[in-house]
């Protein structure tokens, strides 16, 4: 590998709005090729075998033509944190102009979880509500947290990876009505190839960065032949913008994509703007001078980072 593809590398620290995850500072790496910008970022506690193939994919972004593209607009679904505050969540809402799908996080206690979900439900005329839960629960919990959703709330869209394990996904599946969707079943794999997801899943999650790449995107939904969902990692611009290509790529996009996670960053290094619902597909070129470099001992460790796995992909 030409290790001077690096030589460009810029790594800010984006504030958040709220606290997201545990997290409040998204620090990211970003690099310039031939294809023009590119975002390594992923979370500080990867280690690098779990981060090779977000650098994958920064390499694919930077240094590989885009596919053929099927739209220049892409629907998104806005995302609502585990925010207990009603009107912390409506200010979120706000953010989200025009869209009518929204990503609720749960997992932090039954009754908590339905209220966040009935209290966008009161602020969003007809929405489509879905639920993640980040495989926080286990088979029984799930069972009984679900139920009560469902009798609760209009029913969801569908539940992203309630419970962690294949086993427990399928046993799950045959117990409820709402629709699973995977995504760390696929992501924190070690070969997503060799997953059998029969009667696990109804539909899989495909995020650009933690799955290597678009080309391997495609790879993996042609390979487990499901409904795919598009979405994000809380990326900048720059990121999000290569997300908003893989979506671009797929011709048939049957449900909105989690690409506007940009609202929830207090700062960014460009703007990608929500209107009606939807994002345009674009290349974005960063603005540094409106957000912050990192102290130089973090870039230190960015960089060290990269060089690492840089060497293992050869």
């Amino acid at each position: 590998m030409n290790l001077d593809l690096f030589q460009s590398l810029r790594v800010v620290s984006l504030a958040t709005r709220t606290n997201f995850r545990g997290i409040t500072t998204r620090e990211v790496a970003l690099f310039k090729g031939s294809q023009g910008w590119a975002e390594f970022s992923p979370f500080l506690e990867y280690d690098d075998q779990e981060s090779r193939p977000w650098l994958e994919c920064a390499i694919e972004a930077a240094t590989t033509p885009p596919p053929k593209l099927f739209h220049d607009l892409v629907k998104v679904n806005a995302t609502i944190p585990a925010l207990d505050n009603k009107d912390q969540i409506a200010r979120l809402v706000d953010r989200y102009p025009g869209c009518s799908v929204f990503k609720v996080k749960i997992g932090t206690g039954i009754r908590e979880d339905i209220a966040r979900l009935a209290t966008v439900a009161a602020l969003v005329p007809s929405v489509k509500l879905r639920a993640d839960v980040n495989g926080l629960w286990n088979l029984s919990h799930a069972i009984e947290n679900i139920k009560a959703i469902e009798s609760e709330i209009d029913p969801l869209e569908y539940i992203e990876q309630p419970v962690a394990s294949l086993e427990d996904l399928r046993e799950l599946r045959s117990k409820i009505t709402t629709k699973i969707c995977g995504d760390e079943i696929i992501r924190k794999s070690v070969d997503p190839f060799e997953l059998d997801l029969t009667d696990a899943v109804d539909l899989i999650m495909l995020k650009v960065q933690p799955l290597g790449g678009i080309a391997r995107c495609h790879a993996i939904a042609k390979h487990h032949k499901l409904p795919v969902v598009i979405s994000s990692a809380l990326e900048s611009a720059v990121g999000i913008s290569y997300g908003l290509t893989l979506a671009a790529s797929f011709a048939d996009l049957h449900f909105d994509s989690g690409l506007a996670t940009g609202s929830l960053l207090a700062q960014n290094v460009a703007e990608l703007e929500i209107i009606d619902g939807a994002i345009e597909v674009r290349t974005v070129d960063p603005d540094f001078s409106s957000v912050q470099d990192v102290a130089a001992e973090r870039y230190e460790w960015w960089k060290n980072r990269i060089m690492r796995i840089a060497q293992q992909i050869g």
